[in-house]
């Protein structure tokens, strides 16, 4: 029994440990990207997930660094100094970056846990790095093969 309460205790958790609990799934040298992490959580913004990356301390386990923006950079930070060091870490993991600061998703984007992890944790898909589209798609859509037929946000 106590196997199937953790199996299930992401699903009431609160957002922002949801959130982190998806990005501790990204592994070394891969990225993804706050919409990605947003779609899969499926009760948030892609800017809830970066308020809940800035609220992270800084001797965090949490592999912030590999979550980057939809154009494949590291969006800038408000105290100037933290897109330096995210920098700094994806090249100790082996990322590239070309000369414009984009990260190829074809190379290293992360396409997202295993379905049964998603679905054993109360997550949703999200959709492949690159078809990612702001307010035209949502996580209860993928589930039920209508993605895309609503533009509402």
């Amino acid at each position: 029994m106590v196997a199937s309460q953790d199996e299930n205790s992401l699903r009431n958790a609160p957002v922002q440990e949801r959130i982190h609990a998806i990005i501790c799934q990204i592994p070394v040298s891969r990225v993804a990207t706050y919409g990605q992490i947003a779609q899969m959580e499926g009760r948030c913004t892609a800017r809830m997930v970066g308020y809940a990356l800035a609220a992270l301390p800084m001797d965090t386990d949490v592999p912030w660094q590999r979550v980057i923006n939809r154009k494949g950079k590291i969006s800038p930070r408000t105290s100037g100094h933290g897109g330096a060091l995210q920098r700094i870490r994806l090249e100790e993991e082996g990322v590239i970056f070309d000369r414009e600061g984009r990260i190829d998703f074809k190379l290293f984007g992360w396409p997202g846990p295993s379905l049964d992890w998603l679905d054993r944790h109360g997550f949703y898909p999200a959709p492949p790095l690159g078809n990612e589209k702001r307010g035209s798609f949502r996580a209860d859509q993928a589930l039920h093969g209508s993605a895309g037929s609503d533009s509402s946000p």
